[in-house]
């Protein structure tokens, strides 16, 4: 990944100075130009720094934010800049080619323009600004998003049950817990009867959610609380000081959420009754698309549960629902899913969603129904890698049962 951020930043470095051309045609006076490239300077040599530098078995990913923060906010915007540029080059080379071919005279290439240079540098401006504002404000600026589910053969007892999701927390993203509660009283204000979480509570290390474990322990819900493993918690992305630590790692989440009030399901399940009617909660381990982990087990999951009950499925990477759940013998109502983050960045409208995301995940966002069983991609709650959101907001889905 870190070579790959390198290439990033060489291929930025290469084009500068045709991007510069918009700075040089905008600004005339010469200390703004020299402070423009007394500023660039310095950000590429930091990126530099902190990529040659970057080291996995640091517990602290305020490295990764920094690196990913800078080439948002400060390179990648640049990118606008450079498309003004070149579409206005590849009018002035034609307006010159016409030119030379039509007439006998002397043909000028045309001056470049300075409006386009103000829209490129514009257009590149708030792109800076949009990311930035993502770090610092959107992050924070969860959501709930209410969704009323109709499923077949529900008990009567369960008619207007409410359950809360949340997923994708990466606890260890974030500095101070107190910057959470908010979201966390966003939660209890739906006085849910059942809480979700549907994986990914750390980046790489169960450690990471210990200083959130009294926070998360304040989410109150009737039937209880429960989680599955996403991905990112099996720790397949950082590096242990030995076998041991590693092997404990999931043992340690595991300790560390039940403190919290959360008991995990790892391909299993169990009923939750009401007025001697019961619907069934299962919960698979991780099962994504290579090299994703793919140690989740529908089968059994299922074990014992009678195939006309109502089931709801928890499990980490949507994609599982088209590989296992969509065409399985025993009808699973609903499947709760996240992964996807909505990549943080896109367009979510009420009539209009996009997100690059997309191109990779079918079912990336929202509500999705097949073969008359549904599947809820959750937004997620927290961030990785880019800390923040432009966009796509974190969220808290609250389901009522009907």
């Amino acid at each position: 990944m870190m070579k790959n951020i390198l290439g990033i930043i060489v291929f930025f470095i290469l084009i500068e100075f045709y991007i510069y051309q918009a700075v040089r045609t905008v600004v005339s006076q010469p200390w703004a130009r020299g402070a423009y490239w007394v500023i660039t300077v310095a950000i590429y040599a930091i990126l530099i720094y902190l990529v040659t530098q970057f080291d996995r078995t640091d517990r602290n990913p305020m490295q990764v934010n920094i690196i990913m923060g800078l080439i948002l906010v400060f390179v990648m915007p640049k990118l606008l800049t450079f498309v003004f540029l070149l579409i206005e080059d590849i009018v002035r080379l034609s307006r010159y080619g016409f030119q030379a071919l039509s007439s006998t005279s002397s043909a000028q290439m045309p001056s470049r323009r300075k409006f386009v240079s103000l829209v490129g540098l514009g257009a590149a401006g708030l792109m800076s600004y949009a990311f930035l504002d993502g770090m610092i404000f959107g992050k924070y600026r969860h959501r709930v998003r209410k969704v009323k589910l109709k499923l077949k053969g529900l008990p009567e007892s369960f008619k207007g049950y409410k359950i809360v999701q949340i997923s994708d927390v990466h606890s260890g993203t974030f500095q101070e817990p107190a910057k959470l509660q908010h979201a966390i009283d966003l939660i209890n204000q739906q006085k849910p009867d059942l809480v979700l979480f549907t994986g990914d509570m750390v980046n790489n290390y169960a450690e990471e959610f210990q200083p959130f474990i009294n926070l998360f322990k304040s989410i109150q819900a009737k039937d209880g609380k429960f989680s599955v493993l996403g991905n990112h918690d099996y720790g397949m992305y950082g590096k242990f000081n030995s076998k041991e630590e590693e092997r404990q790692n999931v043992p340690n989440l595991i300790k560390f959420q039940k403190e919290a009030g959360f008991r995990m399901l790892r391909n299993e399940n169990l009923s939750i009754d009401k007025n001697g009617e019961k619907i069934y909660l299962l919960g698979v381990e991780n099962w994504g698309e290579k090299p994703f982990p793919q140690y989740g087990d529908l089968d059994k999951a299922l074990q014992n549960v009678p195939e006309d009950s109502v089931k709801i499925l928890m499990s980490h990477d949507p994609t599982h629902f088209d590989y296992a759940v969509k065409n399985h013998p025993n009808f699973v109502h609903l499947t709760l899913s996240g992964h996807t983050h909505g990549m943080q960045f896109g367009v979510d409208l009420k009539n209009v969603k996009w997100s690059p995301v997309e191109y990779k995940y079918k079912k990336w966002m929202d509500l999705y129904e097949s073969n008359d069983r549904y599947l809820y991609v959750n937004r997620g709650f927290g961030v990785i890698g880019y800390s923040g959101r432009v966009g796509i907001l974190p969220e808290i889905t609250l389901f009522e049962l009907s």
